[in-house]
């Protein structure tokens, strides 16, 4: 006699999240569809907190909401140039968002973007919630930048840099800074650094504090997702399913604490 197979439970969601996290607009984006009376779920008009399935007939202005959940743990890994700008267009640069496949959501999240100006590892998804997740996460992962100054660091600069001082009283846990084999560029340096809580704002003032002059700022590695040699400029790819658990898994270091400045940022 055949086994019988169980049929997977539906989970009703919130309309505001259900949408959100298929990257068609944002919870707050959904509640004013919802405030305005766009949505409609199986013909009648949609009400805040009302759950939904993937059964609904869910409409936006009379038209069918492509509700297919896109892949909940999608990823994606950009190698962005300084100046490339992620979201909107300029006359010169194409945004890097708009090269992302269209299946995987309408709306990206850029969990802790580097500034303009500065470039690297970015890390996007349309799943909301994952991006939350992730942005948590980064903030407990060790991550590596090169840091571009005029010149070189003298030891008080270097000691100035490992203290992780910054102009508000948290202080960044540095890991490694390394100073011994700085390569060359002309009159500047690079110099790798590794640090846990910080953002590419953060790295620039780490080293202005000690009166140095910072032309470039670049993440190349967060956690054990790397920028390698196969990834050029302004390309992407997908992160796998092991590369995003080894981001959200990872534990807070042992004896680390973190400052009132870097709580929720």
């Amino acid at each position: 006699m055949p086994r019988s197979r169980s049929t997977p439970a539906v989970v009703a969601e919130r309309l505001q999240k259900y949408l959100a996290q298929r990257g068609l607009a944002s919870r707050r984006g959904v509640e004013e569809w919802i405030r305005a009376q766009r949505l409609t779920v199986n013909g009648r008009v949609a009400e805040l907190g009302q759950k939904v399935t993937s059964a609904d007939d869910i409409r936006l202005d009379g038209r069918p909401i492509r509700t297919r959940a896109a892949a909940a743990a999608q990823v994606f890994l950009f190698n962005r140039s300084p100046g490339d700008p992620l979201r909107e267009s300029t006359a010169e640069r194409a945004a890097l968002l708009e090269r992302l496949p269209k299946s995987a959501g309408r709306r990206f999240i850029a969990v802790s973007p580097m500034p303009g100006v500065d470039g690297g590892a970015e890390l996007v998804t349309s799943d909301g919630a994952l991006a939350a997740r992730l942005q948590r996460a980064i903030h407990r992962l060790p991550t590596e930048f090169t840091v571009r100054v005029r010149g070189l660091l003298g030891p008080d600069q270097v000691a100035g840099v490992k203290s992780g001082k910054l102009d508000r009283p948290a202080r960044l846990v540095v890991d490694s800074l390394d100073a011994s084999e700085a390569e060359s560029e002309a009159a500047n340096r690079w110099y790798a650094l590794v640090t846990r809580g910080a953002s590419g704002k953060d790295i620039r003032q780490l080293f202005e504090r000690q009166g140095c002059l910072v032309s470039r700022v670049m993440r190349v590695a967060i956690g054990g997702v790397e920028l390698d040699k196969g990834l050029a400029r302004g390309q992407y790819r997908q992160l796998t399913d092991e590369e995003i658990e080894s981001l959200l898994a990872a534990p807070a270091p042992a004896g680390a604490t973190a400052g009132p400045g870097n709580a929720g940022r």
